[in-house]
């Protein structure tokens, strides 16, 4: 029994140890992204590469401080505006395809695993010529609206398996004390559904947040464009500033990690919750 414990122990602090060594290969990166942004452009393409800046400054990420508003503004109001949409119409549908009976449920479920499949490329110009048609190029409805059309389905697919496993007596124990199915949805289902709803949420912000294709194609006015566009800004005939680029991938990346790390328990709950009925 001893031996098998000790065992046991040891395979666990192999199995710890491989998950620390895998976590720093691909944290590397990042760190490395880090790192550079307080360095000069000399000491990057230094001959021998320093795993800390010798030289620590802070120019590179004060030379963004002037031009950051603008493009952090427009990426808010996509974002958000891309977030809303999709939940306000991706909740709905998930919950009454998870309740309901509907004829072609699989072909609809069917639909929006493809439409996960198809690239960004594929969609550009049929969406560039429905928009040019509305009047909304150059305008922020167009990312908007390209944004939440790639995250509904996504959203759709997430949170139907969490309905599928809510208890229906709930909702009928409303009713009995005079809910309607309306605001028993409201009232018991989506309060339920919360850490589903919310990484749902966080997924279709970041979506958008890191959207280039869209934004750069449907607008081409300077000012509409977010902060993924606005890197092109650090090339130039003169050079790469690979400084300021390295700054502004931080800052570009550092509301996508803050959303991950505040939201990581209710992430993690709805990542799981409802996989085990689908």
């Amino acid at each position: 029994m001893k031996n098998t414990h000790l065992t046991y122990r040891h395979k666990n602090i192999l199995l710890s140890a491989a998950a620390v060594i895998i976590a720093c290969i691909f944290l590397f990166p990042l760190y490395w992204i880090v790192v550079n942004s307080f360095k000069l452009d000399s000491e990057i393409f230094a001959g021998t590469p320093t795993l800390w800046p010798e030289d620590f400054t802070l120019k590179a990420y004060k030379d963004q401080l002037g031009s950051l508003s603008v493009t952090m503004k427009n990426s808010v109001i996509i974002a958000a505006g891309s977030m809303l949409l999709s939940l306000c119409l991706s909740v709905p549908a998930a919950y009454g395809l998870a309740r309901y009976k509907v004829r072609g449920m699989k072909v609809f479920v069917l639909i929006f695993l493809i439409t996960q499949m198809l690239p960004a490329s594929l969609v550009l110009t049929p969406l560039f010529l429905i928009f040019s048609k509305l009047g909304i190029l150059n305008s922020y409805w167009a990312p908007i609206l390209s944004t939440a059309t790639i995250s509904i389905p996504f959203i759709v697919l997430m949170l139907r398996p969490g309905f599928l496993s809510m208890p229906k007596e709930l909702e009928d124990a409303a009713k009995i004390d005079g809910c309607n199915a309306l605001t028993a949805f409201f009232r018991i289902a989506i309060p339920i559904s919360k850490p589903t709803v919310i990484t749902a949420a966080c997924f279709s912000f970041v979506f958008a947040w890191n959207d280039l294709a869209y934004s750069m194609t449907f607008n081409t006015k300077e000012v509409m464009r977010p902060m993924t566009s606005a890197i092109y800004t650090f090339m130039n005939q003169y050079g790469t500033k690979w400084n300021s680029i390295m700054a502004y991938g931080v800052l570009l990346i550092l509301p996508s990690c803050i959303i991950f790390v505040t939201m990581q328990k209710h992430i993690v709950e709805g990542m799981t919750s409802g996989s085990v009925k689908g």
